[in-house]
């Protein structure tokens, strides 16, 4: 199981696709819903943040092990999603994963996350 949280730049000038991308998301979660569980994408939660007039968005997930890689997905969801990604994420900046310390998971739900 892979537990992981990352921080990611947004481009300058592209709040507004971010706004729009995070709304397509939130609006078409049944169908996001399903491209996880070829993920073996148990949780994944995205935050953002404005820091020292920077933005930023962070991943945190809990993944299963041999899941389907999003850019190998043809499902429309993901497509959309990786064309968001593409327009708003600064590929220039390193992304940053921050260290996990400690996963809370009591055993009975980590026992059907395999």
């Amino acid at each position: 199981m892979n537990v992981e949280l990352t921080r990611f730049k947004v481009k300058k000038g592209k709040s507004e696709h971010v706004d729009e991308w995070l709304t397509f998301l939130n609006k078409n979660m049944k169908d996001v819903l399903i491209t996880l569980e070829g993920e073996k994408m148990y949780v994944e939660t995205i935050f953002r943040e404005l820091l020292n007039g920077d933005e930023y968005l962070y991943w945190y997930s809990i993944q299963g092990e041999n899941g389907l890689e999003v850019n190998d997905s043809d499902h429309w969801i993901d497509k959309k999603h990786l064309e968001y990604w593409k327009e708003c994420i600064d590929e220039t900046f390193r992304p940053v994963d921050l260290k996990t310390e400690v996963v809370m998971i009591p055993d009975n739900i980590r026992d059907n996350m395999k």
